[in-house]
């Protein structure tokens, strides 16, 4: 496969959200508006990069019994890094994802591709692949995001597209957050079907 490919399957072909139904904890956790969903997908990204280059690298020093529990520290601290600078450098949307960015630490798409990809290749393949994987995550979050805020509140990114009064509470609530998953991957299977 070449890195190409390698790095447009999370975006289409193995998109964790929209086709594997992984992640969703966050997915539906913090995408009420489009600014958590990107803020969300790239601190994963960074994680899912840098993780990625690690454990390839260090994948064939690491005894079979202990690989999952080593790949969690180094998880761990990178996303000890991420959480750090968003608490300093965007504390309102370090806030608004709470809970969340620790939670990147246990999130089954950077887990799975340390167990399934990065233990398994050299250090390029790896870095693309989380890059791909990352951004195609980031990608997923920031379409549902956008089309809860859009729905919700008639705005995206914060600018008002048209008035709060047409706008639908239940998108901003947590039913919505299912409503508009299934309404997306359903739009994405046609689209891949077609």
């Amino acid at each position: 496969m070449t890195n190409l490919q390698n790095f447009s399957k999370g975006f289409f072909k193995e998109n964790a959200v929209f086709v594997l139904l992984l992640g969703m904890c966050p997915t539906l956790g913090v995408t009420s508006s489009a600014i958590n969903g990107l803020g969300m997908g790239l601190a994963t990204t960074f994680v899912l990069i840098m993780s990625n280059l690690v454990i390839s690298l260090v994948s064939n020093l690491i005894p079979d019994k202990v690989k999952i529990p080593s790949f969690i520290v180094i998880i761990a601290s990178f996303v000890t890094m991420v959480d750090l600078v968003m608490a300093g450098y965007v504390p309102a949307l370090h806030e608004q994802l709470g809970v969340f960015i620790p939670l990147i630490v246990v999130n089954c798409v950077v887990l799975g591709r340390a167990e399934a990809f990065a233990s398994k290749n050299k250090l390029v393949p790896s870095i693309i692949d989380g890059a791909g994987m990352g951004l195609g995550f980031a990608m997923a979050l920031t379409m549902l995001g956008a089309v809860r805020e859009l729905f919700g509140s008639g705005k995206v990114f914060g600018i008002t597209l048209f008035n709060e009064n047409y706008g639908m509470l239940v998108f901003v609530l947590a039913p919505g957050a299912f409503l508009a998953l299934g309404y997306l991957i359903a739009f994405i299977n046609r689209l891949r079907k077609a």
